[in-house]
């Protein structure tokens, strides 16, 4: 893929979690903006483990690549919206005039790359319900073992599970699933636990223990 970037920023500077005015420790890109805040507290790290959930977040990590997070979360209402609620079902017939539409579509990130590979991804995922389906071909790369990060420096943004996913994937047709751009999935839907050892939501998914 032409960008592979994670979306979560790694401060590589920052010595570690920040405590906030709630008395709760959180990662410097959670300690401020209340959306990201509230992303954080709720979602990011909890495991995901149906078809539609799994679609969602690989289409909005490829939308994703060379931006922000805030902005795809911010954006991530209309993204549902134009995408039929990322049902697979619905994407995966999309045709030329899906695709325009959604090149017209302000609300959302109009990139036809990313526009094709949603649509792409969505007709693999589809195919991959022969074969246990996409929550379970993902969930299968899930490591041994997790990172203990104390800063952001000690927090990988690749793995050898995360390039194996993306091969996989991509063997299976995916499009735009690089190997960090997997692994920061890994990170948002519980594989591994990437929270800070000193945050309050390390531990939280009960995948692995604090």
């Amino acid at each position: 893929m032409a960008s592979d970037t994670a979306p979560v920023p790694k401060h590589p500077a920052d010595p570690g979690a920040v405590v906030g005015e709630d008395g709760l420790a959180r990662p410097a890109w959670a300690s401020t903006d209340p959306l990201l805040r509230q992303y954080y507290d709720t979602e990011w790290g909890m495991p995901v483990r149906d078809e539609r959930g799994l679609y969602e977040r690989i289409s909005l990590e490829a939308f994703q690549a060379g931006l922000s997070w805030a902005t795809i979360l911010r954006k991530r209402p209309a993204f549902r919206a134009a995408f039929d609620d990322f049902d697979p079902d619905r994407v995966a017939r999309y045709g030329d005039t899906d695709v325009e539409r959604l090149m017209a579509d302000a609300d959302i990130v109009r990139n036809r790359a990313k526009i094709l590979a949603a649509v792409t991804n969505a007709q693999a995922t589809v195919r991959l319900r022969e074969h246990g389906g996409l929550a379970d071909f993902v969930w299968r790369f899930k490591p041994l073992d997790t990172p203990r990060p104390r800063t952001f420096a000690e927090i990988p943004t690749t793995s050898p599970e995360s390039r194996a996913l993306s091969k996989a994937l991509r063997a299976q047709g995916f499009a735009f699933v690089g190997p960090t751009t997997m692994h920061a999935l890994m990170e948002a839907i519980g594989i591994i636990d990437t929270h800070l050892l000193d945050s309050h939501r390390r531990g939280s998914s009960g995948i692995w223990p604090a």
